[in-house]
């Protein structure tokens, strides 16, 4: 079983990079791709960039390139429900590409034409093991639809808008792609996020950098525990 673990930072994945034994090093198309094991299970490791596109790409490459078998997205996130707080765990039970929109056309928002649907379901498996994880860690988790588009959210009206109507509990910029892309191609996969902000007004304060920092860590002491179970 060979598991693709993608960041869209470096402050999401370095960590993760550094506890691959055996490690070799390739890059292709300009994402570093860090492949070995951990706890003997067979890992390809790597930093996408920031948005959906990037993530797409790397995702695609670990599939041609890689062969895995499953991919978990890691990093932080902004919440959209009252269940998870700064630096607690959501966990994708599916995945949304928020700002896919073609209703002027009489299609639902969020409907990705190809695919026709507008919830991307993520493993149950893979999703229930990451829980487990969580559990073993003492870690207030949620499960449940996650958001991604390209774009920070920062705007109550906004956050308001993805909640209500994709009824999501985080808001992010690349795991809904990386579903899109696992989907079409019929690999396992699922999202990790850590709450780095309230994607309201103040997320992106001063406090953020810190937050993101401490919110990553989260995430890689997860995926950590994971390989452990």
């Amino acid at each position: 079983m060979m598991t693709g673990i993608i960041g869209a930072m470096s402050v999401e994945t370095d960590a993760l990079k550094a506890i691959v034994n055996n490690a070799t090093k390739e890059t292709v198309s300009g994402v570093e791709f860090v492949r070995g094991t951990v706890n003997g299970h067979e890992v390809v490791v790597a930093q996408c960039g920031i948005g959906k596109v990037f993530a797409a790409i790397c995702a695609q490459t670990m599939i041609l390139r890689y062969g895995v078998d499953q991919i978990i997205n890691t990093g932080v996130a902004g919440t959209l429900c009252d269940e998870l707080g700064l630096l607690d765990i959501a966990i994708s039970t599916a995945v949304v590409e928020h700002d896919m929109d073609t209703s002027p056309l009489g299609d639902p928002v969020g409907l990705i034409s190809g695919i026709n649907i507008v919830e991307i379901p993520a493993a149950k498996k893979l999703a229930a093991k990451i829980a487990d994880a969580a559990a073993d860690l003492k870690k207030k988790t949620a499960l449940g639809i996650i958001a991604s588009g390209d774009q920070f959210i920062s705007d109550t009206e906004k956050k308001a808008y993805i909640r209500n109507t994709f009824h999501a509990i985080a808001c992010e910029m690349e795991g809904a792609a990386i579903g899109h892309v696992c989907y079409v191609n019929d690999v396992a996969f699922a999202v990790i996020r850590c709450i780095s902000d309230n994607a309201d007004s103040e997320a992106g304060t001063m406090e953020y950098p810190e937050l993101c920092r401490r919110a990553a860590k989260q995430s890689q002491e997860l995926i950590k525990k994971f390989f452990e179970i």
